[in-house]
């Protein structure tokens, strides 16, 4: 993280275009912020595009505008993104989703600062920082001909890869207090920080989620305390359980191993488990939206209502807050 907070200070005196890569819940954002307000454009508006939870019917529209009548609704003029940007920074977040025709479009923007809302005649120029993020490797997408290779060579200028939580664990304590101090603040309560069982828990899991995963989790856990420490009993009861190993005592010749349990528990507490995993990473990913949340399962959004019901998770404490 030292090499990254280097890179950023080193990059937010250019107005150079910067891509930032690295696992959903890295904090992508906050660092495409920190590049905005370390720049000579802080000043200046910041306007954040969440390509992938826009409908691909609109990200165009979304990001240059539109002219009255150009399609079916287009009742009134739409300013883009670029316009309201101008002189400021436009982070692209999950850009590896936008289509052809956006694609194309944002080339043109790269090259020479300039595009026409759609249905429009009129050229307009921006003088705008852009940040773009994803989660996916656009170099390999550009091979494999889903991303233009034109465009990824343009936004892959300074690329900055954040690393995932499991990497840093290090990291652990700064970002409890500092979730601490704000949720203390936003909840009033005054929690002094974890026991030393859930410190070491923390530890040994691999925080699938990233940062947004133990926000989410410092966040609940505040809500239901009402001690000084957050205790283990605040926590997912199976949250740590796929992390934590069994230990192998070895005396003689004899392995001490702890009592087994059936096939059938085994197997049911495994599934349990890997749903309870993938609904937290699923949530996070998509910000507690169910619908979206449905699609990339491969499910229902009763089905998805049916589980969140079944291990008690609430979808409110992954939704993005103002």
């Amino acid at each position: 993280m030292e090499e990254v907070l280097e890179k950023i200070d080193t990059v937010s005196k250019t107005d150079t275009t910067v891509l930032l890569t690295g696992e959903t819940g890295t904090g992508k954002g906050v660092i495409a912020r920190l590049i905005h307000d370390s720049s000579g454009r802080s000043d200046e508006s910041m306007m954040v595009v969440h390509c992938g939870a826009i409908p691909e019917t609109l990200i165009e529209s979304e990001l240059f505008g539109h002219a009255k009548g150009s399609f079916t609704g287009a009742v009134k003029n739409k300013i883009g993104k670029f316009d309201q940007a101008s002189k400021g920074t436009i982070f692209l977040d999950e850009i590896g989703t936008i289509t052809a025709a956006t694609q194309i479009k944002l080339l043109q923007v790269l090259q020479d600062r300039t595009f026409q809302p759609i249905g429009s005649n009129r050229t307009h120029t921006t003088d705008v920082r852009i940040v773009a993020a994803s989660n996916s490797d656009l170099g390999k997408m550009a091979k494999l001909g889903e991303f233009r290779a034109d465009l990824f060579y343009r936004i892959n200028v300074f690329p900055i890869d954040i690393p995932p939580l499991r990497k840093r664990k290090e990291d652990l304590p700064l970002f409890v207090n500092y979730f601490l101090d704000q949720f203390n603040a936003k909840h009033n309560k005054s929690i002094l920080g974890l026991t030393d069982e859930v410190s070491e828990l923390f530890g040994r899991y691999d925080w699938p989620g990233n940062v947004r995963e133990l926000e989410n989790l410092i966040e609940r856990a505040c809500i239901l305390a009402n001690e000084s420490h957050l205790d283990r009993t605040l926590f997912p009861p199976d949250l740590f359980t796929a992390s934590l190993k069994r230990k192998v005592v070895i005396s003689g010749n004899e392995a001490l191993l702890p009592p087994l349990k059936t096939l059938a528990e085994t197997r049911n507490e495994a599934v349990r488990q890997a749903e309870i995993n993938y609904l937290n990473t699923l949530l996070t990913m998509h910000k507690g939206k169910i619908e979206a949340s449905a699609k990339t399962a491969g499910v229902s959004r009763r089905q998805i209502h049916k589980l969140l019901t079944k291990y008690n998770i609430r979808k409110e404490l992954f939704k993005v807050r103002g």
